[in-house]
């Protein structure tokens, strides 16, 4: 990044971030991503892992929001990323007769409309009425007394933490600089001008600077630090909310679809996860520390105040294998509540040569990074390109059809079963056969990681060589999810991945306990 001054450089390794620096790379422009932590390892691997129009703004009315993330929805679904994003249904119980059946009715059929076309790609699956009879078939745990019918419709869910970093990748592959663990502790300027900025390597301790015609900060809750950092007078101003997200295993909750419940506040939904349950969210207004944000009792009792409401059989804080909560930057417009803030976002250029981009959900990220390049683009000085994000398929999605439909084919050439083989396609797509190829170089890789079952050896070596991982937090809670899917949030299984680790990043045995200290430090709940 130092050898010559670059046409774009980003701060923020969350989706936004990566999105910005592929919408840039993929126009020619010359390009860098910094990240002071790992990829996602701020909002966006804390969501409620939705790609979505958001039902709720519909409530609000805020139409253009709405068409705008179900357009995108079907891009990532059907385009970009069809490997990382899939379908989920939901059921919505109705508790009132004929009012609520046409209200909602009406609400979620103009959902499915506005979804219906866009970009030629078709609506997922259109809504379905049903009876209290049929709607407690699909959904036995809700009491009878709780509903007196339901519609079913389609939504799609995402490996947040993973499209992130595979987003990186993409921008990687295109062309830009990308580098986790590098902090931009200042900017460089000339005048009132941003030139640059002072990056330091938080794994060597080394300090070094980066020029940059145009230095865009996507950096989330962080938004106000970055922008003081540039002394920005007037800088857009984020109000942060929290949201808390419990795990529960799938087998605890009689559930065939997700379920959505409408509450005082928002919104509430039961989101199938493999062999788990997410159920979440809340939405509070937060004013702590960005970098752990904590889970408090009164997070979960709300939780399972609203849930247990209408559960046949009530859930408890024992039925928690994990919890997580994520920040979310919104627009500070002055609402009473956080709920009330529009997810709209805003880019801005509070001084030449600096673009701030802050708001937005994570559906629509890929928007917000095309009016960031475009606002940035003005500044170059000569012509850019437009954005060309709409088709520039996520690494591992290319020909998706084809890649799943080789299943068998991989199962029978491996002696690995189906199940491991589709495990792996989710979560790598075509890029599979790297994987394979690791493992292929060492058949002990091939095993299951002890205490916990869900990934194979194979992943957490390649986690380290393809993936970007320079640490036991890294791959415990982002490049797999086995920090919120075991019930000792990962204690055990990180020395076995300590083990496969260590020889690859070049650790010692002192090396290795500290790395085991430092992730058992991270992983206080509540």
């Amino acid at each position: 990044m130092q050898k010559r001054e670059l046409d774009v450089l980003v701060v923020g390794g969350g989706v936004v971030g990566a999105g910005t620096a592929l919408d840039a790379a993929t126009r020619g422009l010359s390009t860098a991503l910094v990240e002071a932590a790992d990829w996602a390892s701020g909002t966006s691997s804390r969501s409620s892992k939705l790609i979505h129009g958001g039902l709720r703004y519909l409530e609000m009315l805020d139409f253009h929001l709405v068409r705008e993330a179900l357009r995108e929805r079907g891009l990532l679904l059907h385009r970009l990323a069809p490997h990382l994003v899939r379908p989920v249904p939901f059921l919505y119980p109705l508790r009132h007769r004929v009012w609520e059946r046409a209200y909602a009715g009406s609400g979620i059929a103009l959902y499915d409309f506005m979804a219906t076309g866009s970009d030629g790609l078709a609506v997922l699956h259109h809504h379905r009425h049903l009876g209290r009879s049929a709607a407690l078939r699909v959904a036995p745990v809700l009491r009878r007394d709780a509903l007196i019918g339901a519609i079913e419709y389609h939504d799609a869910q995402v490996d947040d933490a993973r499209f992130t970093m595979m987003l990186a990748r993409t921008a990687a592959t295109n062309g830009a600089l990308v580098a986790n663990r590098a902090r931009v502790v200042g900017f460089e300027r000339s005048g009132e001008r941003v030139t640059g900025a002072r990056i330091l390597d938080l794994e060597t301790g080394r300090s070094v600077s980066v020029r940059a015609r145009v230095v865009i900060s996507a950096t989330g809750v962080w938004s106000g630090e970055t922008q003081a950092l540039a002394d920005v007078d007037d800088p857009l101003r984020v109000r942060t909310s929290k949201g808390v997200h419990l795990i529960v295993p799938r087998g605890r909750i009689q559930l065939s679809t997700g379920l959505i419940l409408h509450t005082e506040r928002s919104v509430l939904f039961v989101i199938p996860w493999g062999d788990f349950w997410i159920i979440g969210t809340t939405d509070t207004d937060y004013d702590d520390d960005k970098e752990r944000p904590r889970v408090e009792v009164d997070d979960v009792d709300y939780l399972f105040e609203h849930l247990n409401s209408v559960f046949a059989t009530p859930l408890g804080r024992d039925d928690v294998v994990g919890v997580y909560a994520g920040l979310r930057p919104l627009l500070d417009g002055g609402a009473d509540a956080t709920a009330k803030l529009s997810r709209e976002h805003a880019v801005s250029q509070p001084r030449p040569g600096l673009v701030v981009v802050v708001g937005g959900k994570f559906t629509t990220y890929r928007v917000m990074a095309e009016d960031a390049i475009d606002l940035a683009g003005a500044q170059l000085e000569r012509s850019v390109p437009a954005s060309r994000t709409r088709n520039v398929v996520i690494v591992g999605g290319d020909d998706w059809t084809a890649t799943w439909d080789s299943r068998h084919q991989l199962a029978a050439e491996t002696g690995m079963s189906v199940a491991w083989i589709g495990h792996l396609l989710h979560r790598y797509g075509s890029l599979t056969p790297e994987v394979l190829e690791v493992i292929g170089a060492d058949q002990s890789l091939v095993a299951p990681l002890e205490d916990s079952g869900q990934y194979l050896k194979g992943e957490i070596n390649y986690s380290v060589t393809h993936e970007g991982a320079l640490h036991l937090e890294d791959v415990l809670s982002r490049r797999t999810h086995v920090s919120i899917q075991t019930s000792d949030h990962g204690t055990s299984a990180a020395r076995h991945v300590g083990d496969i680790v260590a020889p690859l990043l070049g650790w010692g045995p002192e090396r290795l306990l500290e790395e085991l200290a430092l992730y058992d430090a991270t992983i206080e709940w509540w």
